[in-house]
C-alpha cells in the first residue's frame, strides 16, 4: 500500500475511542441498491475482536442523507464527493442512537466536512461521567435538530420508527429506525443483525483479525487460508455476541507467557505472542447455534442480555410495528450483513419466536453476560424495572 493511501485512511481522533484499527481506517464502499443506497464499511474492535461498522448513504430528494456516520477519512470523503457529483449534496447527517459512542464520535468531524448539512440526533443524548452539551462535544450547535422534537428529515421519502426510550440508569437507550421508501430498505443501528456466514468482504482489506483468532495457541503463526479465515470469523462473531462464549477458556498465566516467549511470535502484528484464549469445544458448533439460519435476522445477544433483559414486551411490540411498514423489502443494520431480504411475514415470525422462547437466558453462552447484568443490578447501576417508552 502506498504512503498516499495510508494518509487517505488516517483517522486522527482515534484516541477518543481507542478501538482497533486505531488511526488507520480502511473503508469498503458498496452500492447496496442501485442509485438509492450505499454502504461505507470499516472495522472496529478490541484485541482484534473486530466486526464491521457501517454508515448507510441514502438518496433523498435533492441529495443524500448519511445515516450512522463512520470516521470521515479522506478516503471516505472522496467517495462521498463522488456520490455528490452524481446525486446532489449531502443534505443531512443522522445520529440514530442515543447511546452508541462508536456512532456518535464521528459526527462532529463529518458535520465539519459538510457545513451545509443539517445534523439530526436522537433525543436524550448523554455522556459519561459528566453530562455535557452536544456543542461541547464538537457538534455544530446552530445545525442540530432533534428527531421527533424538531420534526424529521426528508419526510416525503422517509418514515421514522423509534425503539425506546429505555432507562439504562446512567442514560437512555433509544434508536431511530428509518424506512427509505424509494428502495424499501429499513435502516437500523444495533438492535437487529444478520450475522454473515462467511467473513464479510471488508476483511479483504485487513484479514489480520481473522488470522489472529483462527489460532489455538499464542505460539502459532498467523497463516492465511480460506478455512482459517472462516474459523477466525466464527470466533470473532461469538466474541462480539457473547463477550465470553461457553466454549472459551482462559489459559493459565504460566502457559500464556510460555507460548508468548517462543521465537517468531514477538511482533506487534501478533500482539507479541499474547493470546489469552483456548477453545475447549468446537467454535463452529457454537456459531451454528448463534446463527442457525443463514441470512436470518435476530436481536443482538449482547443487547438482549445487557440492554433489553427486562423489556421483552417492548422489543416484540417494536418488531410488530416494523412489520406494518408498507413496501418493506430490505433491512440494513449498522453491523454485519446488509442488505438483508425482509418482509412483514419474517418480522412477525421473529416477534412470535421471541415471545415463545426463553428471553435473555442465563446459561451456556449467555452466562458471562448474565453475570455482568446481575452485578450491575446489585450495584444499583441499572434499574430492576426500567421505564420504557
Amino acid at each position: 500500500m502506498s504512503t498516499s493511501s495510508i494518509a487517505e485512511q488516517r483517522w486522527n481522533w482515534w484516541p477518543l475511542l481507542p478501538l482497533y484499527p486505531y488511526g488507520r481506517r480502511r473503508t469498503l464502499v458498496r452500492e447496496l441498491i442501485p442509485d438509492q443506497l450505499w454502504s461505507f464499511e470499516q472495522l472496529q474492535g478490541v484485541f482484534y475482536v473486530a466486526v464491521p461498522i457501517r454508515m448507510t448513504v441514502a438518496r433523498v430528494p435533492g441529495g443524500l442523507m448519511l445515516y450512522a456516520p463512520v470516521p470521515p477519512t479522506r478516503e471516505v470523503l472522496q467517495a462521498l464527493r463522488d456520490l455528490e457529483q452524481r446525486h446532489g449534496p449531502v443534505r443531512s447527517i443522522v445520529l440514530p442512537t442515543a447511546s452508541g459512542l462508536e456512532h456518535k464520535l464521528p459526527v462532529p468531524a463529518m458535520a465539519r466536512a459538510f457545513p451545509q448539512a443539517e445534523v439530526w440526533v436522537t433525543p436524550g443524548q448523554w455522556s459519561f461521567p459528566v453530562q455535557l452539551p452536544l456543542a461541547w462535544l464538537g457538534f455544530p450547535a446552530r445545525r442540530i435538530r432533534v428527531l421527533g422534537e424538531d420534526g424529521t428529515p426528508h419526510s416525503d421519502a422517509l418514515e421514522w420508527i423509534s425503539l425506546g426510550p429505555i432507562d439504562l440508569g446512567l442514560g437512555r437507550f433509544q434508536e431511530l429506525a428509518c424506512l427509505h421508501r424509494p428502495s424499501g430498505a429499513l435502516l437500523l443501528t444495533d438492535a437487529l443483525v444478520a450475522i454473515n456466514t462467511e467473513p464479510p468482504e471488508v476483511f479483504e482489506l485487513d484479514p489480520a483479525p481473522l488470522l489472529f483468532h483462527a489460532r489455538d495457541r499464542g505460539d502459532q503463526p498467523m497463516e492465511d487460508t480460506p478455512e482459517l479465515r472462516l474459523r477466525g470469523w466464527q470466533r470473532l462473531a461469538l466474541f462480539a455476541s457473547y463477550l465470553r462464549p461457553a466454549a472459551l477458556e482462559v489459559p493459565r498465566l504460566s502457559t500464556l507467557l510460555q507460548q508468548a516467549f517462543r521465537p517468531g511470535c514477538r511482533n506487534p502484528r501478533s500482539y507479541f505472542g499474547i493470546y489469552p484464549f483456548h477453545w475447549s469445544s468446537s467454535s463452529t458448533e457454537a456459531f451454528t447455534e448463534l446463527q442457525p439460519q443463514p441470512g436470518g435476522l435476530r436481536i443482538a445477544p449482547v443487547l438482549e442480555r445487557l440492554v433489553f433483559p427486562r423489556t421483552q414486551g417492548l422489543i416484540v411490540a417494536w418488531l410488530r410495528q416494523l412489520a406494518r411498514l408498507e413496501d418493506l423489502r430490505w433491512v440494513v443494520p449498522a453491523h454485519y450483513d446488509a442488505p438483508v431480504a425482509c418482509s412483514a411475514e419474517r418480522l412477525q415470525a421473529l416477534a412470535d419466536e421471541l415471545e415463545q422462547r426463553d428471553w435473555a437466558p442465563s446459561e451456556g453462552n449467555w452466562a458471562y453476560l448474565a453475570g455482568i447484568d446481575q452485578l450491575l443490578l446489585r450495584l444499583g447501576v441499572v434499574p430492576e424495572q426500567p421505564e420504557a417508552g
